[in-house]
Order: structure tokens, then C-alpha cells, then sequence
């Protein structure tokens, strides 16, 4: 859950690393703009050259933290940028498009096949909101469909790739906790886009504990390292997802892939991924979501055959196998110039 960092690696990832361990391996310039899912992201097998700064600020982090980052992740000072080779720039957010692209590479980097990844809708108009990569020749990678229909990236090349994630094989949903569990950074800063009203409101009337950084100031527990989080979360009895737009939130792939049932507001990606009353429960009238947390909280059988459903959901659209495999295509599409990206 993306609060802090994954501790170990799951099997089926070091199986697909092997799998393309006879293709050249290519060297990818990127920043570090989300921790779990850059973590994710070097489980491609991959060159990764993450670019830092001095004291470490955000999106500059490079290889830092507590992240169990493998051989293939690589800080990159800004001071030493140009001094070295990549076949591909994997660009994170605007800030770095825009600006760093042409303060920081050199011009022979700069003509380098390039790639925006997206991890976001948009967050001004959410129709008429212009990509910044629109119009450019960089592919758009998103990471919904959700979120590829409301941009408008022009004349962009686009491709979606879905999360892939894993959790600790020995981790999995229990349920023994009478209580449902949110997991969201800075809530209450991110305000009514993230649901901080709704936690606030729901909390007054289902047994709700709040975990992520700045928790602490919502009234909630706080922050945990990432295993720790995953084991305390597989205790509840349902994970709660109070967004009102945003993306697929990487918590909400991880608590399916620990057999936890989900509920949330049928908006933005979440239709397509949770359906009522089979893998998990989800409406736009929060009253129905009280009602079924109150129903999940009188009966934990129908929680686990929830959670079982979504856990077999889960492994089938967001497993790391196939994650890897979609961004092995694109990267190597990209780096070859092919027009045709899959």
C-alpha cells in the first residue's frame, strides 16, 4: 500500500525478469515522482537512472529511501547528467517535461526517444484539460483507461498500461478486526478530491482507523513501512476507498492482492475494477457504502468470499507478470522508433 515501501520481491517477477535476460537491456533516464510505483517499475528488466539533487528534494529523490531497490537502479546527480548515455527518457510530471527537459538534458539527449507517463486524470477542466505532451512526440503512457479518455493529449501518441503489483506471499486478508481501514497520504491536504469529507463523515458513523503520512493530524494512526502497513491492514475487515477522483490508487491493487474486500465510490477507474456486491462494494449514494460496511462488519464470511473474489480479480489484470511484460513492449517499441506501440 503506497504509504511507504515494498520489503521483498515476489516470484513471478524474478520468473520475468529471466524470461528477458536475452534481450539487450536498456538504459532509462527517469525521475523519482512515486516511490512504490517506481519500485514496481524496476521490476522491468531495465537499466533504471533515476536523477537526484543535492538534499534529496521531491522528485528529485534518485535511488533513496527504503525501498529494496535491485543492481538495476541507479542514482543519477544532476551534476553528471550529461556526462552519460541513455537509449530513453521516461518523463513523470509536468515540472520535468517542461522544464527540466531543456535545462537539464543536453540537445543530444533531448533528441532521444522519449515517453510521458502519466499517473493522473486531469486535475483543472476534466475534459478540456490540454496534455503537456500533446502535440509533442513523446508516447503518453496512462495508467487507466479512465484516465487516456478525459485528456486531451491531441495528436499524441497514447498507450495504457495497467498497475501491476505484489505483496508478501506470507501476508494475506484476515479479517479479524471489526473495524474497515483507509489508506491515503496527506488526507486532509488533498481535501474533498481525495474524500477527506467523506472519511471525516463515514468515520462518525463505521469504525474507521486512517493510516498514511500525516494521518496523525486527521485523527488517524500514522504512517508504517510497507510490510508493516500490510500486515496490519489484512486485520480489517474492509479497506475503504473515499476518493472522489483520482487515479487507481496502488493501495486499492494491494489490498485486493491481499484477499480484502473493497469499498468505494463507483466513480473515475474503480467501476471497472470493483463490482458490487461480487469482489467488493461500491455506489455514489454514501449511505449505501454505510450500509455495506455495516453488513460486512455483522458478517466476516461474506467479507472473505469478497475478498477471495477480488484477490482472484487482482492476480488476473494487475499482476507484476504481466505489467512487466506491457512496459518490456513499450520501451523497446519506443527505443526502436516504431510508430506502432502496443
Amino acid at each position: 500500500m503506497s504509504c511507504t515501501e515494498p520489503t521483498t520481491q515476489h516470484t513471478a517477477t524474478r520468473a520475468t525478469r529471466a524470461s528477458h535476460t536475452g534481450r539487450r537491456r536498456l538504459r532509462v533516464l527517469t525521475w523519482h515522482v512515486h516511490g512504490n510505483y517506481l519500485y514496481y517499475l524496476s521490476q522491468v528488466p531495465h537499466e533504471w537512472h533515476v536523477l537526484s539533487r543535492p538534499g534529496r528534494p521531491p522528485g528529485y529523490a534518485g535511488r533513496s529511501g527504503v525501498l529494496p531497490w535491485g543492481d538495476n537502479v541507479h542514482d543519477c546527480p544532476v551534476e553528471t547528467l550529461q556526462e552519460r548515455a541513455f537509449d530513453c527518457i521516461l518523463f513523470q510530471s509536468r515540472n520535468h517535461y517542461l522544464t527540466d527537459q531543456h535545462e537539464l538534458l543536453s540537445a543530444a539527449q533531448r533528441r532521444l526517444p522519449h515517453i510521458y507517463l502519466e499517473h493522473d486524470p486531469p486535475q483543472a477542466h476534466p475534459t478540456d484539460t490540454r496534455h503537456p505532451a500533446a502535440g509533442g512526440e513523446a508516447l503518453v503512457v496512462h495508467v487507466t483507461a479512465y484516465n487516456a479518455l478525459m485528456w486531451d493529449c491531441g495528436a499524441a501518441p497514447t498507450a495504457v498500461i495497467e498497475h501491476g503489483v505484489v505483496v508478501p506471499d506470507a501476508i494475506r486478508y484476515g479479517g479479524e478486526r471489526e473495524r474497515g481501514v483507509v489508506v491515503v497520504n496527506h488526507l486532509e491536504r488533498r481535501g474533498r478530491r481525495l474524500g477527506f469529507d467523506l472519511y471525516r463523515d463515514v468515520r462518525g458513523r463505521v469504525p474507521l482507523d486512517l493510516y498514511g503520512m500525516d494521518a496523525e493530524r486527521s485523527g488517524g494512526v500514522g504512517e508504517l513501512p510497507y510490510a508493516a502497513l500490510l500486515e496490519r491492514a489484512a486485520q480489517y475487515r474492509f479497506f475503504f476507498h473515499p476518493a472522489r477522483y483520482t487515479s487507481l490508487g496502488l493501495a486499492v491493487c494491494e489490498a485486493m492482492m491481499l484477499g480484502m474486500p473493497v469499498v468505494g465510490l463507483a466513480t473515475t477507474e474503480l467501476p471497472t475494477v470493483i463490482r458490487d456486491g461480487e469482489n467488493g462494494c461500491i455506489d455514489t449514494r454514501v449511505d449505501r457504502l454505510v450500509d455495506a460496511m455495516h453488513w460486512l462488519l455483522r458478517d466476516p464470511e461474506a467479507a472473505r468470499a469478497l475478498g477471495a473474489q477480488a484477490r482472484r480479480d487482482a492476480m488476473a489484470r494487475f499482476g507484476i507478470g504481466r505489467f512487466v511484460a506491457d512496459w518490456c513492449r513499450v520501451l523497446e517499441s519506443v527505443a526502436r522508433r516504431e510508430a506502432a506501440v502496443p
